[in-house]
């Protein structure tokens, strides 16, 4: 997650030939993206844009203009990892760390290709956007709502001092 106008998300899948779904798993994610942004009034599309930040022929941006999720994958023998982040709000706060990254490592990128949902649609959170991608993803599967082992939770809690930035 970059900030808290921005979700992460995860999807993790046992699979015994990861590689053959490569291409599946992405067209999943994105196809979900497209369906949950539109619901939300937002002319979602499906496809990398000169210069945008980590390219990614399954990003999806917004009219063909900013990307405002980026998705990838990860694979292990026996199983697969797709993750990304969806930009809900507040995309210049992207840009202005992207900036002097992308300045540093001397790659092309363009500022203006970076954005986020709320800037085509005022007055939306991130509670909106999870609704309708949990939506979206219900259409395509059956969903089970669950929650976390506590003992899970405790752990996570645990080990936030070691991730958290240390204030001075």
């Amino acid at each position: 997650m970059f900030h808290e106008h921005t979700l992460a998300f995860a999807w993790a899948s046992s699979d015994p030939e990861p590689r053959a779904g490569i291409q599946e798993r992405f067209e999943t994610v994105a196809d979900v993206m497209v369906e949950a942004f539109d619901k939300l009034g937002i002319d979602a599309r499906i496809g990398e844009l000169p210069g945008e930040y980590c390219p990614g022929q399954w990003s999806v941006n917004v009219g063909g203009r900013v990307k405002v999720m980026g998705v990838g994958q990860r694979l292990i023998r026996g199983a697969a990892h797709v993750g990304g982040v969806v930009v809900v709000d507040d995309g210049e706060r992207i840009r202005d760390v992207l900036i002097p990254v992308y300045r540093a490592l001397e790659l092309d990128w363009d500022p203006r290709t970076s954005g986020a949902l709320a800037d085509r649609a005022p007055g939306l959170d991130n509670a909106k956007v999870i609704a309708a991608i949990i939506a979206a993803l219900n259409q395509r599967f059956d969903l089970v709502p669950g929650e976390l082992p506590a003992s899970v939770i405790e752990n996570a809690r645990s080990l936030l001092p070691e991730h958290l930035p240390q204030v001075a």
